[in-house]
C-alpha cells in the first residue's frame, strides 16, 4: 500500500508540473481565432487548471491515507500497481492524438473513451457504447455550435 500511495504522490506532482506548464503555455496563445469567438487558449488553460486541482487533491489524499496506514504492513495489503491497465490507457491516449486529425474529434473520442471505460471496468459494453456516444457527440456540439470553437470534423471519406 505504501508504495501504491507513494507512487500516485510522485504521479500527482508530475501531473500538477504538466498542468502548470499547460496553464503558463496557453497564456501565450491568442485570446481568439479567425472565424471562433472561442480562442485556442481556452481549452489548455481549463484544461491545466483542472489537472493542477485534481493533482493537488490526489496529493491531500495520498497523504492522508499513507498516515492512516502507517501502522499497517506493506505485505498484507497486497496491492500492487496495475501496469497493464496503465499500459493500456496510455496506449489508447497516444492512439486517440494520433487519431484526432484523421478521424475527426467524435470518433476518436468516441473509440477513447469506450477504450478506457472497458479497460477499467469490462461490464456493460452497450453502457459504455451509448455514454462514449452521447459524451462525444454532445460535447462536439456545443463546443462547435455554442461556443463557435473549431473541432476536426468528422473524416471525408465518410460522405458527410
Amino acid at each position: 500500500m505504501r508504495y501504491v500511495k507513494n507512487f500516485d504522490i510522485g504521479a500527482a506532482i508530475l501531473f500538477l508540473l504538466v498542468g502548470g506548464a499547460f496553464v503558463w503555455e496557453s497564456r501565450k496563445l491568442a485570446a481568439t481565432a479567425f472565424g471562433s469567438s472561442v480562442g485556442p487558449d481556452l481549452f489548455p488553460l481549463v484544461l491545466g487548471s483542472l489537472l493542477v486541482l485534481l493533482s493537488i487533491k490526489l496529493i491531500f489524499e495520498s497523504r492522508k491515507q499513507l498516515r492512516a496506514s502507517t501502522g499497517a504492513s506493506d505485505a498484507a495489503d497486497g496491492e500492487k500497481p496495475d501496469n497493464t491497465r496503465f499500459l493500456l490507457i496510455l496506449g489508447a491516449t497516444i492512439a486517440y492524438v494520433l487519431l484526432m486529425e484523421p478521424l475527426g474529434y467524435i470518433i476518436s473520442t468516441f473509440l477513447f473513451l469506450l477504450t478506457g471505460f472497458q479497460v477499467m471496468s469490462r461490464s456493460g459494453l452497450l453502457k459504455s457504447i451509448g455514454i462514449s456516444a452521447a459524451f462525444s457527440i454532445l460535447v462536439y456540439v456545443l463546443y462547435v455550435n455554442l461556443l463557435q470553437g473549431t473541432l476536426p470534423p468528422l473524416p471525408a471519406w465518410l460522405g458527410m
